[in-house]
């Protein structure tokens, strides 16, 4: 079994990405990027060192190519900062660096001035970690107002303590296909198809039955009815875990009507019956296999790769049904590390509006400061590959209308195996929605071990 939550999965399209930054504003990480030098792993190890010259070396610890170093933050710091010396070190995959992260936090060694922290696992670590991070709301040069509520909220402990600062988030859109909407008799524009399904998500399945009645031959209205769930779930602001931290998906409303909606997808014949991030989902752009994707910022490099040259003009971006969120970061800063007061300056930095605008810019990854929105990086941002499409509006707008959710220490596990235990089975078996659900449920609660 694949070990990649949904919203990790982001950086195995990031990986297609950052060769596209430059010229479209599409840019992003990628995942398997070498770890940097033996020497930026040594000062890791220590937790941060005095450089040579009476300079003081900071580290920073993070999964994949996680961007900073890639759009020029870190030079531009030291070059602000003539006495700080910044080395990263990554390992690829967030799957084998969170586990090492939690090792190191229990000890209290081998941990970087700064350990960057992925969505999927910031409410385990916001709830079992705190003590061990230090409070970077009370950093100097941090406001809480400069990031979008939710975001601000998903590393807050219940007693105000706040141990990550944003990076990146994704706003979720959808990405359409301009000509097979028109060949199906459905409008073009990015303003009227938003419309056909504002504010429901009935809506959309609605428009997926009329685009299969005049369908081209060979395509399907979504990629995946898995696609579909995690998309809704990720609208709703209460899913696998309610306030207190227990989990009630099984009984959530919300999580069973995602579930019924997805399946409908399935049972209706309007999806491609893909799985997400598999070769023939891929090959499914090229093909022009789905006229329908859910699409966070980091989406569009990565379809502008797999659809390549063919595809110019004929993707789109268009709201959602109701906003939601696919992936995103957090910087956090260890108290057992050497240099705290530096290394809370420096994340302080790192998320601050202006570098969160250029990180965008250079890289596609979407601010998490809604103090970054007015800048011109952002607000002007457009994508010639979709049309000139206003991705900074798009974005923003559906950025400032995602729920504060409630994030749960196992969301992942619980996300991935509706997805792709239970999902799955209903949109490539023709397996019963009831099925798919308690195939999904035994997945889940034997991972939860209950």
């Amino acid at each position: 079994m694949r070990t990649r939550t949904r919203p990790s999965r982001r950086f195995a399209a990031l990986a297609v990405v950052a060769t596209l930054a430059a010229g479209a504003l599409a840019g992003c990480a990628s995942d398997d990027a070498p770890p940097d030098s033996a020497a930026g792993a040594d000062s890791a190890s220590s937790g941060g060192a005095v450089g040579g010259k009476g300079k003081t070396t900071l580290t920073v610890g993070v999964f994949g190519a996680f961007g900073l170093q890639e759009a020029g933050l870190y030079d531009q710091y030291m070059k602000q900062h003539p006495d700080v010396v910044i080395k990263q070190t990554s390992i690829e995959r967030n799957e084998n660096y969170y586990p090492q992260l939690l090792t190191h936090l229990g000890s209290g060694s081998g941990l970087a001035d700064i350990q960057a922290v992925e969505v999927a696992n910031i409410a385990e670590v916001t709830a079992t970690q705190s003590g061990k991070l230090v409070d970077l709301g009370k950093a100097p040069g941090v406001r809480k107002d400069s990031f979008v509520p939710w975001k601000w909220a998903q590393s807050t402990t219940g007693e105000g303590r706040t141990i990550g600062l944003g990076t990146d988030i994704g706003p979720e859109a959808i990405c359409y296909r301009k000509d097979l909407f028109a060949r199906a008799g459905l409008p073009t524009d990015r303003a009227e198809v938003g419309k056909l399904w504002a504010g429901d998500w009935g809506k959309y399945l609605a428009a997926g039955k009329t685009f299969k009645a005049k369908a081209p031959r060979g395509t399907a209205f979504v990629d995946s009815a898995s696609g579909v769930l995690a998309a809704i779930t990720g609208s709703s602001a209460e899913r696998y875990y309610d306030r207190d931290g227990k989990v009630v998906y099984k009984t959530n409303l919300a999580v069973k009507g995602a579930w019924d909606e997805a399946a409908a997808f399935a049972k209706e014949g309007l999806t491609a019956k893909l799985q997400q991030f598999t070769p023939s989902w891929d090959q499914g752009f090229a093909n022009s296999t789905f006229a329908t994707v859910s699409c966070p910022p980091w989406m569009l490099g990565y379809i502008q790769d797999k659809a390549g040259a063919a595809g110019k003009d004929k993707w789109d971006v268009a709201a959602a049904p109701k906003p939601g969120n696919w992936g995103g970061a957090f910087l956090t800063v260890p108290e057992a590390g050497r240099n705290k007061e530096a290394a809370a300056k420096l994340a302080a930095w790192l998320t601050a509006p202006e570098q969160q605008a250029v990180l965008f810019e250079k890289r596609g990854s979407f601010p998490s400061s809604q103090a970054a929105y007015a800048l011109p990086a952002v607000s002007g941002a457009k994508h010639p590959y979709f049309g000139n499409a206003p991705i900074g509006q798009i974005f923003t707008r559906a950025a400032q209308g995602v729920p504060v959710q409630i994030l749960g220490p196992k969301d992942g596990i619980i996300a991935q195996n509706l997805a792709d235990v239970g999902m799955l089975q209903v949109d490539q078996k023709g397996t019963s929605s009831k099925d798919g659900w308690n195939a999904a449920v035994k997945a889940i609660d034997n991972a939860l071990d209950q």
